[in-house]
């Protein structure tokens, strides 16, 4: 889509309004950390573990420091649910794009972030640790879908020029939203022992705002040329998109897409795991969010209070605050930097300096007794850390899958990139408490070992997408599948990529 106007009014307007699903998605990650102890002792009141209200002032500290089982197994129930959630519904993601259009389908998941938003919100109202785990799971399934259906709408009307930069706001909504979360969750202002529900049902609030500017957004002109076959309708969005101009280039791309699309059936998650034409590319695309994933990202979230703490920071929270900060003003930077520098150059160096911080964090944890300036070694290792994962690994997974696709395996590789992504979140989540348990100090060391082998495979496997159209990229795995033939192989080899609807 080169011709005619690149970035107009309208365009903006659609990836604003489609990055709200991300900056939700963003703040239900981060809003149920702040308030955790506050919201444990409603869970030991609800289950009876706890006296009433008023008689709790006295024993406060003891809750703090020792939960009653029951309210640590309700509690890690909540913090799992939304991650079960996401799981089982990025599966969904194709079939929800496909069935009324992204547009539509990101209108209809709308209902399941307000009625989520709507349960935490009112969770006073019943049993409280049953409305919380509710509304999470409901917000999880809602973001499962979301955190899918945006990068393949922004994927599919960003011009190729910027369709880096446009992927990655998907990326600094998430971590605005987790920013967000996190100065609105303090204690004197939403944070406490009143406003806790009021802090978690804003999870919904975006999906409201949402609503209301979707409607005006045009349709994927992708889908409706591709998809319903409508070419009068594609050509108007597409003059929405970039003003008046002569849309025959773009309709011929397009065109071509479709023919070659229609000559396999509709590729499934199924067909696209078995299929050897798509294999390259998926290996790719799956390698690329499991290192995202398993960075130790999370675990950084999770370890850096208490890092801050042991560095002598009075107020951590804000310490920890700091980090997104940091999060999202290097995420800025990837925004301007991905369609200059590189996808696959911006990734080897975030993974290649995420590594060395690893390492930098390990040294500064394990002669933290012995020295204590460690603890600012390792404070620095952690703001770096987080801005390496920024600058590459953070954002480009998510839209470079939408690029390494056509128009036909998109959106069930999606789903199924998706789905990887929330799983191995997931697995994350849950054992990292068990690995620093038993690692200790070390425990970076098995990040940072995972990172250097992402690094190697990202520089031998990973190609550079910036500026290429699908057909060049699909291509160009073609190519490599075949062991780079000459020339004139090379053009049979496109004869067999149209056969095998790659585009």
């Amino acid at each position: 889509m080169e011709s005619g106007k690149q970035l107009s009014g309208t365009l903006a307007l659609a990836v604003f309004t489609a990055a709200l699903g991300s900056l939700q998605y963003g703040y239900s990650l981060g809003v149920i950390n702040a308030p955790q102890t506050v919201i444990e002792r409603h869970y030991g009141r609800s289950l009876g573990v706890l006296p009433p209200e008023g008689l709790t002032r006295s024993v406060n500290h003891t809750e703090e420091e020792v939960p009653h089982p029951s309210v640590v197994m309700y509690w890690s129930l909540s913090v799992a649910i939304f991650s079960v959630g996401g799981m089982i519904s990025s599966f969904l993601v194709g079939f929800v794009g496909d069935l009324r259009g992204r547009i539509k389908g990101m209108l209809m998941v709308n209902v399941l972030a307000i009625a989520g938003g709507l349960l935490m919100g009112l969770a006073k109202m019943g049993k409280v640790h049953l409305m919380v785990i509710s509304g999470r799971a409901v917000m999880g399934f809602y973001c499962g879908l979301s955190s899918g259906l945006v990068p393949m709408y922004i994927g599919e009307i960003a011009p190729v020029a910027y369709r880096g930069a446009l992927g990655t706001l998907h990326q600094l909504a998430i971590v605005t939203g987790i920013l967000i979360s996190q100065v609105i969750g303090l204690d004197f202002l939403l944070g406490n022992d009143d406003m806790w529900p009021l802090l978690l049902g804003l999870s919904g609030a975006p999906a409201v705002l949402q609503s209301l500017l979707l409607p005006l957004c045009p349709e994927s002109p992708r889908y409706l040329y591709i998809k319903l076959g409508k070419e009068e309708e594609a050509r108007k969005c597409l003059k929405r998109f970039k003003g008046e101009y002569d849309t025959s280039k773009d309709i011929a791309e397009m065109r071509k897409e479709k023919e070659e699309a229609m000559k396999e059936e509709q590729v499934s998650i199924l067909t696209l795991v078995r299929s050897p034409v798509y294999r390259q590319q998926l290996i790719v695309a799956l390698m690329m969010h499991l290192s995202q994933q398993f960075s130790g990202i999370n675990a950084i979230f999770y370890y850096s209070t208490a890092i801050f703490a042991s560095a002598g920071v009075s107020q951590p929270v804000f310490a920890t605050i700091g980090v997104g900060v940091i999060n999202t003003i290097f995420t800025m930077i990837s925004v301007m930097l991905v369609d200059r520098a590189g996808r696959r150059t911006l990734t080897l160096i975030g993974l290649g300096g995420m590594c060395c911080c690893a390492i930098i964090m390990t040294i500064g944890l394990v002669y933290l007794t012995t020295y204590p300036w460690m603890s600012y070694v390792s404070m620095t290792g952690i703001f770096l850390f987080v801005s390496f994962f920024e600058i590459g690994p953070g954002p480009i997974p998510w839209f470079i899958v939408a690029e390494l696709f056509s128009q036909g395996p998109r959106p069930a590789a999606i789903a199924l990139a998706g789905c990887c992504n929330w799983t191995s979140n997931f697995i994350i989540g849950m054992t990292f408490s068990y690995l620093e348990a038993l690692c200790k100090s070390y425990v970076f060391i098995i990040f940072a070992v995972i990172l250097f082998c992402s690094t190697v495979f990202t520089y031998c496997r990973v190609p550079e997408t910036k500026g290429k159209t699908f057909e060049e990229i699909a291509n160009e795995f073609q190519r490599r599948r075949r062991g780079r033939p000459s020339e004139p192989k090379a053009a049979t080899e496109l004869e067999h990529l149209k056969n095998s609807t790659e585009a």
